[in-house]
């Protein structure tokens, strides 16, 4: 069953995310749907990946496109524990 859920969000981060729905063909609900689901999904959270542009919401920073999470992690890292 469906239900009505209202959120306030920032404009600019609305509007982007609309454009993102539109470029995917998605719905927003359903994209907003997704995402809370992959949070509370009991399955290993290794199991998906979740878009720069969803993480750029989270945090509201832009995410490049062409980002090595891992070496930029690795990178922290090594910095972390020199």
């Amino acid at each position: 069953m469906d239900t009505k859920l209202t959120l306030k969000l920032d404009q600019h981060i609305i509007e982007k995310a609309k454009a993102y729905a539109s470029n995917k063909k998605m719905s927003l609900s359903r994209i907003v749907e997704a995402y809370l689901q992959s949070l509370t999904s009991e399955n290993d959270p290794a199991e998906f990946e979740i878009s720069p542009f969803v993480k750029s919401i989270t945090t509201g920073t832009e995410i490049p496109v062409d980002l090595d999470y891992k070496k930029e992690y690795s990178d922290y890292l090594f910095e972390k524990y020199k």
